[in-house]
């Protein structure tokens, strides 16, 4: 049968005609040359595409670098002296752990449920890869089945990406399967358990066996029982889906099937296995913490000090799994903790009964004002009628309203406790929101306020100094000074006394404004003062005014508190630190650090000085430490106008330690006498002193302040306040510094020193008329 393309008519016309049959042919001939064309054309294209799908294969695999000498990302801690894990930086919540020091069972529990031929294949089970692939393809979902090795090089690597096509789930098994072979040629059997068992994830942002132990169970791995290690080898199919906090019937029944898988290999006889089912275990609160967060706001200046020098020891803090050790002991922070709460729980009703903001309207319009500028719904608002409806919706909310108010009128803390000897800050409570901490205010180093009377010491310093003994008498009257711009300016005693004298000891006991006011202007010049502060270890500007007697110069606690550890430490200044030591993840020491020490005082001056600060605890203005500690201490209290700023700055023979009491809108202040130092501030420092000197783990002892050689004892006259005679009627004892002696008294100079004074008496009787 003839074809019906080609009819007889034309087949015979084709054999006939020769100029038929040729154009035919050249029509064949195009025909043919087109079809070549296309042909090599899908093959070139084939092959490129080929050629780019492997070189973006290849460029997705780790380099020879990276596969030499891998780097998962592991979180630095943060140790406190004691040893405690304070806090930690990572992307990734990750602590690596040696295979020797897990239980014998986890790595068996592991291999019989995740890869029980781990140990005889050569990084991929060729069978099961093949099966995956022909599943991904035909039924386009995931089957699982990967080998320990390829799960490794999944997590390892980063291979795997969010929310993946099916192109991009082929890609990564290919990927997995290169590395896998990879990793199995560099490393052996027991390396890759390692390094799987550290970077493998099991939820809530714990990476790694050691990590997952202490966020569930609060141990180490290494302590680890098999009804806890199957719980967790079970965890790793899914962390969030066998959450054991949010679904625990999910996790013991995937607990069930690692148990199963143990009997099975023989690994577990049935009466183990039944009595380990039988165990509910005891997790850890899913409100608790990894770590303590007693300390933020010590972390975040800790982390700060890191950033600042990571480019210069080149390291990540985030990544790199530093262990940073620290000054700060856990024991005395929480003693901090437990001062400032037991204090200004009650404090903080005082307050409250006594603040009405309807007596403050533009205060609170300030305050609500400002709350609404930084909530978050109001400054990511694209424009101005977006932010005028949100302001308004927020002016009119009732809860935010008093949710900012209540803010507002939180009386904040800060408090800091160093070691005068070494600088070491033991102590640091940078605000009341200590529990909820975001990188907030650090009221211990970021704020700087008028430390009032707290800023005495330093005038009576230079007094002492100068020459002059502690019972040096100045008069209390009141004085008129000018000031550069122009006014005048008359201080005033906090109980607006004046008259009579007080001497150096007993003007600083009793904080008498006048008394160091004439002091700065009589025999401790301002400019004098102020390098002094700044000798100290005080770094903020110290303006050289008269008004400076009184503490007008703003200060931070940090600062003023290092320096009142001059005095404790006879004359050294000690720069406080925090970092001790930085190691890397092998404890190779990157960093080491000390402090900077120098003589700014005499012994002698510094003995002094704390002399006349314990009688301000003793029986002066700082009074009411003694209800609660009963050691030797000295401190000095320090109140501003109106009571806006409170302070206590004391310290012990070992510790030295600075309060203060306020507001963070200092237009907030207390109303009373309660915002003075002595009643707001004081009481902090005497509650922590308590609590840490009778702990027998920190071992601190009640020790005295030693007296230096270069300062002697003396009996003076009451009168003259001069070295006493025999005939002086009323005497008293007195430390001196043995540089500047003191004269004779010149009043009683002999026997009959007041003999004088008798016959005028004598003769005054004698005038009445019997």
């Amino acid at each position: 049968m003839a074809d019906k393309k080609f009819s007889s008519e034309k087949m015979e016309r084709y054999f006939n005609d020769p100029e038929y049959r040729h154009g035919n042919m050249k029509l064949n001939k195009r025909y043919f040359k087109k079809r070549y064309l296309l042909f090599f054309a899908g093959i070139f294209v084939a092959v490129a595409l080929l050629t780019w799908y492997s070189v973006y294969i290849v460029n997705g695999l780790p380099t020879l670098e990276q596969l030499e000498n891998p780097k998962p990302e592991l979180a630095t801690k943060i140790y406190s002296a004691d040893g405690e894990v304070l806090d930690q930086f990572a992307f990734k919540n990750r602590t690596r752990v040696t295979l020797n020091k897990l239980p014998a069972g986890l790595t068996k529990a592991l291999v019989a449920t995740e890869d029980k031929d781990f140990y005889n294949h050569w990084g991929v089970n060729l069978p099961r890869f093949i099966r995956q692939m022909i599943i991904n393809v035909v039924t386009f979902r995931q089957a699982g089945a990967s080998t320990i090795t390829q799960q490794l090089a999944r997590n390892l690597y980063g291979l795997q990406i969010r929310h993946e096509t099916m192109f991009d789930k082929i890609t990564r098994k290919i990927r997995e399967f290169f590395t896998s072979v990879q990793i199995e040629r560099r490393y052996t059997k027991n390396e890759i358990m390692e390094f799987y068992l550290n970077i493998s994830g099991f939820g809530r942002g714990a990476y790694g066996i050691e990590s997952a132990a202490q966020m569930y169970f609060g141990k180490s791995a290494a302590d680890l029982t098999t009804p806890e290690y199957t719980l967790l080898i079970g965890m790793l199919k899914g962390p969030s889906y066998y959450d054991p906090f949010t679904h625990a019937d999910r996790a013991f029944e995937r607990r069930s099937v690692v148990i199963n898988q143990m009997v099975k290999e023989g690994l577990l006889t049935e009466e183990t296995a039944k009595q380990v089912r039988a165990d509910s275990l005891e997790l850890r609160s899913a409100d608790s913490e990894f770590r303590s967060g007693i300390a933020p706001h010590f972390v975040e200046s800790i982390r700060q000090q890191l950033l600042k020098n990571a480019e210069m020891h080149g390291y990540n803090i985030y990544r790199d799994g530093l262990r940073i050790y620290t000054s700060l002991d856990s024991r005395m922070q929480r003693y901090a903790i437990s001062a400032i709460e037991e204090h200004l729980k009650e404090y903080q009703q005082t307050f409250d009964a006594t603040w009405d903001w309807k007596e403050h309207p533009d205060i609170m319009s300030d305050v609500i004002n400002k709350a609404i500028r930084e909530d978050e719904s109001y400054s990511k608002s694209r424009n101005a009628m977006m932010r005028d409806s949100i302001r308004r919706e927020l002016r009119t909310s009732r809860p935010f309203i008093d949710s900012v108010l209540k803010a507002a009128q939180t009386i904040e803390v800060g408090f800091v406790v160093i070691d005068p000897h070494n600088g070491q800050i033991k102590a640091m409570i940078g605000g009341r929101n200590y529990r909820t901490f975001k990188y907030g205010l650090n009221h211990v180093t970021q704020i700087h306020r008028q430390p009032g009377s707290a800023f005495k010491p330093f005038v009576y310093t230079v007094a002492l100094d100068n020459g002059y003994p502690a019972c040096y008498e100045v008069l209390n009257q009141p004085v008129t000074i000018p000031m550069p711009d122009g006014s005048r300016w008359a201080p005033e005693n906090f109980e607006k006394d004046i008259g009579g004298k007080y001497t150096l000891r007993e003007g600083l006991k009793h904080s008498v404004n006048l008394i160091a006011v004439r002091i700065i202007l009589e025999i401790a010049p301002a400019a004098q003062v102020s390098t002094y502060a700044h000798r100290m270890g005080i770094t903020s500007p110290i303006p050289a005014y008269e008004s400076l007697a009184l503490g007008t110069a703003e200060v931070s606690p940090l600062e003023l508190t290092s320096a009142y550890g001059v005095y404790d430490n006879e004359g050294v200044l000690v720069s406080p630190i925090s970092i001790l030591r930085i190691e890397d993840n092998d404890g190779n020491v990157i960093e080491e650090n000390s402090p900077d020490k120098k003589e700014v005082l005499s012994k002698e001056t510094a003995y002094l000085m704390t002399d006349l600060l314990k009688g301000v605890v003793n029986s002066g203005t700082g009074t009411r430490v003694r209800s609660y500690f009963t050691g030797a201490c000295a401190g000095k209290t320090g109140t501003t106008n109106d009571f806006a700023d409170a302070w206590f700055v004391g310290y012990t023979p070992q510790l030295v330690a600075g309060v203060w009491v306020g507001f963070d809108d200092a237009r907030l202040r207390f109303k009373s006498a309660d915002g003075q130092g002595g009643r707001a501030a004081a009481p902090i420092f005497g509650l922590f002193m308590q609590k840490t000197y009778e702990d027998p783990e920190i071992g601190l002892t009640q020790e005295i302040f030693v007296q230096p050689e270069g300062i002697i004892t003396d009996t003076i006259c009451v009168d003259t306040k001069k070295k006493a005679r025999e005939w002086c009627p009323n005497k008293t004892t007195e430390i001196f510094n043995a540089k500047y002696p003191l004269g004779l008294c010149d009043k009683h100079t002999s026997a009959d020193w007041n003999q004088g004074k008798e016959s005028d008496d004598t003769r005054k009787k004698s005038k009445i008329n019997w």
